[in-house]
């Protein structure tokens, strides 16, 4: 059902927005009759007064004389103005992409999916220039304040939401986004968690058409939300003791019958009403840790008791959470190489199928490597690290200053000067932080993927060590991979030129979709739901803004 419609993205998505007829009958609906016209009235919602800034999902809100403004002088057509009337109605006109802090997670991920979608179809007119231009310089800005009355914020927020209703209405087949659906893609109020859950697993469409269907990964999701709910509703699991932690194969306690009823709440283990620490239970424990990215080694660790301790209503918030970002992933039709910054993994897609998955390294808290979308175009091999004038800043500069002979024992040099600051590049060779490969997808981030001589990271569950790139644990195999259709890179001039120790760089015959996200829960290609820890605390942030405080 979700299918992208390569020659509509052909015709400049912001232009067919502004010059285009009704998509449904061709013609202008104002040339209609009184009559038409309420009807199409009827298909509006009502503006939600209830919606205040006190419940309201965002904290800032727009003048209703905006949009008119804006659809009167961008001559959008009637279809999408229809829907943008009804999706601000419904929203009682509150910011959809942006909050005071600047764009939210929506808009970032929305861009994503629209950047893939018009890289795909070569879709460069101007107007989606000029948004992408203004995007960049959102996503790149630092301690963005956005205030209500900003005119190139309005802008940005009616272009965004002129450009989601057009992408809707060319990539779902009629009746499958319902519009009340369309309007909630972004959340519209705080909620209780187990109500917002009972809303989306109770609703019936008298026509069998369900978005899930069109989203295999937020369906799939959406089957553990009805089942974490009915453990919600029926007295959750039971708690699970630290004292656990000192048992092992054999033995027998009261404690260990509820780590059992635990691990039976959630699948990983049989029905069992023994106290005693059975294979069973091993193998339970060992489950539950690859269910979390953990190493299966069986050890009751703290961490494994505090993870199995979090509530189910916590689980509810962080599943709901997750379904909401799966909206904004593309279905893949051709080569997908993607990021889950939480699982600390790359996997290679060749449609929806998974060839390959490696371990990543992530940026660090402070680093945080970005959520965003690009081409992956270039191999450099035995590159050259040019060092980022912040890490000059903070690590070089004191580190020369302690020791003068920094640069030479870390076969760096410095090329110019800027600002006062020395422009630093280590040489290739077998040291170079980026190791013997790297690869290149332009944007705004200055992020790519590279090679690491620092190894024993990937033996780590939890790998965020990086400035924000992202190491790769097998690189030499996603070059060969990405250079499969060049007969001239075999394996065996690929392993030279990665050691080399001269730059090098090749150029791909055809760029691959690069897509970073971040996902805390999803369901696996063997149907085992995962869970991860939220890194860089953006289901945090999100819960605050979605769900209302627990009593």
């Amino acid at each position: 059902m979700h299918k992208f419609i390569y020659g509509l993205l052909l015709i400049p998505i912001i232009s067919s927005c502004q010059q285009s007829g009704n998509k449904e009958t061709g013609t202008r609906e104002s040339s209609g009759s009184k009559t038409e016209k309420s009807e199409l009235e009827k298909k509006i919602s009502k503006r939600d007064f209830s919606i205040t800034a006190a419940n309201a999902y965002n904290d800032i809100f727009l003048d209703s004389t905006a949009m008119e403004v804006f659809i009167a002088g961008n001559k959008v057509n009637d279809s999408v103005t229809r829907r943008m009337r009804s999706f601000y109605n419904a929203r009682n006109y509150q910011y959809a992409w942006f909050s005071r802090d600047g764009l939210t997670e929506q808009a970032r991920s929305f861009w994503n999916l629209q950047s893939y979608y018009t890289s795909a179809a070569k879709n460069n007119d101007e107007d989606n220039k000029a948004l992408a231009v203004l995007m960049d310089r959102l996503e790149l800005a630092e301690n963005l304040t956005v205030t209500p009355e900003n005119k190139e914020i309005q802008k940005a927020e009616f272009l965004l939401t002129e450009n989601f209703i057009q992408y809707i209405l060319n990539n779902y087949e009629e009746g499958v986004v319902k519009r009340k659906e369309l309007e909630r893609f972004i959340p519209l109020t705080k909620t209780d968690p187990l109500k917002m859950a009972d809303s989306l697993l109770t609703k019936k469409h008298k026509d069998g058409k369900y978005y899930e269907d069109g989203n295999p990964a937020y369906k799939a999701l959406k089957g553990q939300l009805q089942k974490y709910y009915t453990i919600a509703t029926t007295g959750g699991w039971p708690v699970v003791s630290p004292a656990v932690t000192k048992f092992k194969p054999g033995s027998s306690s009261p404690e260990i019958l509820k780590l059992k009823l635990r691990l039976l709440a959630t699948g990983e283990m049989p029905a069992d009403s023994t106290p005693v620490f059975t294979p069973a239970l091993d193998a339970g424990i060992k489950a539950y840790q690859t269910s979390r990215g953990l190493t299966p080694d069986g050890k009751i660790t703290e961490g494994l008791v505090k993870d199995m301790n979090v509530s189910v209503t916590q689980r509810i918030e962080q599943l709901l959470i997750n379904m909401d970002r799966m909206r904004w992933m593309p279905e893949s039709e051709g080569n997908l190489l993607l990021v889950n910054i939480p699982a600390f993994t790359l996997k290679v897609f060749e449609g929806q199928k998974v060839v390959h998955e490696m371990k990543v390294v992530v940026g660090k808290e402070g680093h945080n490597t970005m959520m965003f979308k690009g081409d992956l175009n270039q191999i450099v091999f035995s590159p050259y690290w040019n060092v980022t004038p912040d890490i000059v800043k903070e690590e070089i500069m004191p580190a020369m200053s302690r020791d003068p002979g920094y640069l030479a024992k870390h076969n760096m040099e410095i090329t110019s000067n800027s600002g006062g600051v020395p422009v630093v590049r280590q040489l290739p060779g077998p040291e170079n932080s980026l190791g013997k490969v790297k690869f290149l997808f332009p944007n705004s981030f200055n992020i790519y993927f590279h090679d690491t001589p620092a190894k024993s990271l990937f033996s780590k569950d939890k790998r965020a060590y990086s400035h924000g790139c992202i190491r790769l644990s097998e690189p030499a195999w996603l070059a060969e991979y990405l250079l499969r259709n060049m007969p001239a890179w075999n394996p065996e001039r690929i392993n030279e030129a990665m050691n080399s120790g001269k730059e090098n760089f090749v150029k791909l015959d055809k760029a691959v979709p690069v897509i970073i996200t971040y996902y805390t829960a999803w369901v696996d290609e063997s149907g085992v739901l995962n869970f991860r820890d939220d890194i860089y605390a953006n289901d945090a942030h999100l819960a605050t803004k979605m769900f209302v405080a627990a009593n």
